[in-house]
């Protein structure tokens, strides 16, 4: 509830502002590349903006995927002198000449969401098209088991994002060698041309296992066509752009259309923010990448209520902006300013303090939460396994093993694990026991290299989505993290205290090879076994 007064009072603030009349102080001109439900999503998100600065007034124009028209539109915004330009090119090659045009007589260029060939732009902001390619082959390689025939459908030929997530794509399968990229057929980003570049395919479609279309509209349309060769369908797709809405990317992960996508975030908010920046002299970044995240179907039921609250509130902010502006036009007395924006100052406090306070405490739970299911000190039974039998000593001190009797009665731990139990409907416990039955859970499997997360859902008497629910809201982490960090921990402890081999060691904590646990210990912790070795000697 908070949020949704702190946008209110926001909107409240600025619209009073403008009851000045005065005229915006910048125009800045959006030439997009296209017109589909993305950017119409992003334009919104530009045109909201406003709301919170109440000197700028934007003017979008559409290429409809044509060059001479962006280039065209482009040159009208140069005549019309704006204050600053934002362009997702169309193509880069045939485009980029007349944004370096824009450049050279003074206009900031803010290039969003696709590049050009020229450096002559003030600041670049969008996600990472590369990564976004090699992530999704990757995934689709674990998901295959690293052995099939998959299928890649391109966007816009000479597009940044198409040539990037083929680049990336095409990296990620050079891993995988018993994988074969069938083809990369070329599409325009629409279902239409998926459709029609299968149709046009001269291999055999009955072949493919996976398919990965560089947006969902795309892998969608590639599904339609194969559908009908494949009885019963047997080939899994899967896209970029994870859009919110009825048949979105999240909406077809949810119904099973797709068995994933890739969140392309549009994130409006942060491009006007850019170019307030830029415009009004503030510090600013040239290059400005956005974080992006798979969706498959874990994750795709919760990211949709955050969608749908997301669009309620937009609504009610719609609502508000329409109710507030009539209000302004019949009511300009001073007090009513005064008081209402003394009434914002408290709130917009208020709610600061509370967002703060809030995200410090999550991140102290999940952190100790993190720390001590991933705590390398083994239990001693372990000790035993590495060191002998030992007879304990009745002068032994130090604390006494955690117990159900020791319930923390104080912590945001505590706290945080209570309302968790209650949201279960379980019987009333701690949080603490739970996280230490689930460490030494793994612990007891540690050099199991079969032990999966839906075992240890079962050891822990729960479901696989419970366990994962559980695991990332305590620790932050996914079950498959934790099960990974424990044996790499673990692995570590035993580097430091045994003389047992890099292979034994290797095997002891469930890895099937060395070659790979040395890889998974090198990118964890920054250094290769043996030079982790090396530093406990000289230690």
């Amino acid at each position: 509830m908070y949020k949704i007064f702190f946008l209110y009072a926001s909107i409240v603030l600025m619209l009073l502002s403008s009851c000045t009349g005065k005229a915006p102080r910048y125009h800045i001109g959006v030439s997009q590349c296209s017109e589909d439900i993305w950017r119409d999503k992003l334009n919104e998100e530009l045109s909201m903006g406003t709301y919170f600065y109440d000197d700028v007034e934007f003017s979008f124009a559409s290429a409809d995927d044509s060059d001479e028209k962006q280039i065209e539109q482009i040159e009208e915004f140069i005549r019309q002198d704006v204050d600053l330009l934002i362009v997702a090119p169309n193509q880069m090659s045939t485009v980029s000449p007349v944004i370096d045009s824009a450049y050279d007589k003074g206009i900031p260029v803010i290039v969003f969401d696709r590049k050009t060939i020229s450096k002559k732009y003030t600041a670049y902001i969008g996600a990472d098209n590369y990564d976004m390619g090699r992530q999704m082959g990757r995934y689709i390689a674990a998901q295959l088991g690293g052995h099939g025939t998959v299928m890649e459908v391109m966007g816009l030929k000479g597009s940044s994002p198409a040539i990037d997530r083929h680049n990336g794509f095409v990296e990620a399968l050079k891993e995988y060698p018993d994988i074969k990229l069938a083809a990369s057929l070329q599409g325009d980003w629409t279902e239409e041309s998926a459709v029609r570049a299968l149709q046009e395919y001269k291999g055999d479609l009955k072949e493919i296992d996976y398919v990965f279309g560089q947006n969902d509209r795309m892998a969608i349309g590639a599904r339609k066509v194969i559908a009908q060769k494949q009885k019963p369908l047997t080939a899994k797709f899967c896209g970029i752009d994870a859009l919110p809405g009825k048949g979105g990317g999240i909406d077809c992960v949810q119904r099973k259309l797709l068995e994933a996508s890739y969140v392309y975030p549009t994130r409006g908010d942060l491009v006007v923010q850019l170019a307030m920046a830029i415009l009004t002299g503030q510090p600013y970044k040239k290059e400005n990448p956005m974080k992006s995240a798979i969706v498959n179907k874990d994750n795709a039921t919760v990211m949709l209520m955050q969608v749908e609250e997301m669009n309620t509130q937009n609504s009610l902010l719609k609502e508000l902006h329409g109710r507030v502006d009539s209000y302004l036009s019949q009511y300009h007395h001073q007090q009513v300013y005064t008081l209402l924006a003394a009434i914002i100052a408290i709130i917009v406090i208020a709610a600061s303090l509370y967002i703060i306070i809030t995200m410090r405490r999550q991140h102290e739970m999940e952190h100790e939460a993190y720390e001590m299911v991933t705590s390398s000190s083994p239990s001693p039974q372990e000790s035993i396994a590495v060191a002998g039998p030992q007879q304990p000593s009745p002068n032994t001190s130090g604390p006494a093993p955690y117990t159900q009797q020791q319930s923390p009665d104080s912590g945001y731990l505590h706290q945080a694990y209570m309302g968790e139990m209650e949201n279960d409907q379980q019987p009333e416990g701690v949080r603490l026991p739970f996280l230490e039955q689930l460490r030494l859970q793994i612990h007891e499997n540690l050099n199991d290299s079969d032990y999966s997360v839906e075992q240890l859902a079962a050891d822990m008497g729960l479901s696989r989505a419970q366990l994962y629910r559980k695991v990332k809201v305590l620790t932050g982490r996914t079950p498959v993290d934790i099960i990974r960090l424990n044996r790499l921990n673990r692995a570590k402890y035993l580097l430091a205290s045994t003389d047992m081999s890099i292979s034994e060691i290797a095997y002891a904590v469930g890895f099937t090879a060395p070659s790979y646990f040395t890889k998974c210990f090198k990118d964890e912790f920054g250094v290769s076994p043996t030079a982790s070795i090396q530093r406990s000697v000289n230690a």
